[in-house]
């Protein structure tokens, strides 16, 4: 063979071999994992600060999966980039709600203290992206259940201060101003028929500070007065789809759709009741349900706090476990068929992951822990969902929302018609009874 014909030869290997490594990176981008790994992925309710402060959990301890679903472990397996940690307080600790919920606050606050290398506060939409681009887990706080600011718009100023990003109006017990999917049905319960004026002043001021205002645990018509009033963007941090999974605490694609006609986004909750009919069903039963409370009960009495302070979920979050593990965990197609779902109907740009984690007794087959959640996006590409929507899904609608909520804040406090509560505004108080 000629040597000239021997270097075009050479010259157009050289040419294939070049292309196929142009192609291969191409191809890996496009996996899931890559996917995955190449995207700000933000949860937007976990109940971790309940043992942060009444275990002494500390996020570097690798936890069994039965016990936590969050540690520092489990974060940079799931890569998960920011984490909204619920300020929930427990309705036994009447008299003391902002007090409670300092002590939540503070905890979050010492995690990222004593780990400043793995974890920053964070309490924007830009301070979400810088600390992605440092490679450190954001965390930020919202407050799960408006009784939390013992109905004093001071008391909710204190919070937005001290990095609290978005308030649940309610939790599953009706407050003095707005009313709960959770004892709507409940005679018993003084209900308003939604919000009240001071409940629409509270929510006029979150958009003035620029705090989130969080539809989840909400009576419908709270949610469809909320959305009226408020002037940005609101989020739903942990509810599912009703039509999928017929339970109060989920959404009716028409509050899909307003959700989405607000520029707003609906957090995807992963509770196996709430994305599961027949979960769900099976978990409902009366009996089955009066034998847990019973056991609850009896647990509660027979182990008192020596200091006499109210007994806490977390005492008896292991007995719930045991309870739910005789019914079947749904299969992680009913998590993911609630994403779809929402997605075709408020779209793409109005879906999230909400997932509850470490307050919840049950969840998706696959899904034991935060290091799980590639498996969603796993799913997510085999729906044929491309990398633009899942980056959208797995963080980048929620940034979008927070932006906007920003925006609206900056708006009001430059305008000179910003509407704000006084501060002596208080609405009658009443006593907040505890439900489940």
């Amino acid at each position: 063979m000629k040597p000239k014909i021997r270097l075009l030869i050479f010259l157009a290997a050289l040419s294939t071999a070049a292309i196929a490594q142009t192609r291969k990176p191409a191809a890996q981008a496009d996996s899931p994992r890559a996917i995955h790994n190449s995207a700000i992925i933000i949860d937007t309710h976990a109940d971790t600060p309940q043992r942060f402060l009444d275990e002494g959990f500390d996020l570097a301890t690798d936890t069994p999966v039965s016990d936590g679903h969050i540690d520092f472990g489990k974060i940079k397996k799931g890569n998960l980039g920011a984490e909204f940690f619920s300020i929930w307080v427990e309705p036994v600790f009447e008299g003391q709600y902002a007090h409670r919920a300092m002590a939540l606050i503070d905890s979050v606050y010492q995690q990222a203290e004593r780990y400043p290398d793995k974890m920053v506060m964070a309490f924007t939409a830009d301070d979400i992206v810088r600390a992605h681009r440092q490679g450190k887990f954001a965390a930020l706080m919202g407050i799960e259940g408006g009784h939390a600011i013992e109905n004093d718009p001071r008391l909710l100023r204190e919070f937005y201060r001290l990095g609290v990003r978005y308030m649940t109006l309610t939790w599953s017990n009706t407050n003095e101003w707005g009313d709960s999917s959770g004892d709507i049905t409940n005679p018993e319960v003084k209900h308003h028929g939604g919000l009240t004026e001071a409940g629409k002043n509270i929510v006029r001021e979150m958009n003035r500070l620029g705090m989130m205002v969080d539809i989840s645990h909400v009576s419908d018509d709270t949610f469809f007065q909320a959305l009226e009033v408020s002037r940005a963007p609101v989020i739903a941090s942990h509810s599912s789809s009703r039509q999928l999974t017929n339970h109060p605490r989920n959404m009716t694609d028409d509050m899909l759709r307003k959700v989405a006609a607000n520029g707003g986004v609906v957090m995807v909750n992963f509770y196996s009741a709430f994305i599961d009919q027949d979960y769900l069903k099976a978990s409902s039963d009366p009996e089955k349900t009066k034998q847990r409370d019973e056991q609850v009960a009896a647990y509660t009495r027979a182990h008192p706090h020596p200091d006499g302070s109210p007994s806490t979920y977390n005492d008896v979050v292991a007995l719930k476990k045991k309870w739910a593990a005789q019914f079947p965990r749904p299969p992680l197609k009913s998590l993911i068929d609630h994403i779809d779902h929402i997605a075709k109907v408020a779209g793409i740009d109005h879906v999230g992951l909400g997932s509850d984690f470490d307050g919840v007794t049950s969840l998706p087959e696959g899904i034991d822990s935060v290091a799980d959640l590639p498996k969603i996006t796993e799913a997510l590409v085999a729906r044929g969902y491309n990398r633009e929507q899942i980056h959208k899904i797995l963080g980048e609608n929620l940034l979008r929302v927070m932006r906007q909520v920003e925006k609206v804040s900056r708006e009001m406090q430059a305008g000179h018609n910003t509407t704000r509560m006084r501060t002596t505004e208080k609405p009658p108080g009443r006593a907040v009874a505890k439900t489940n």
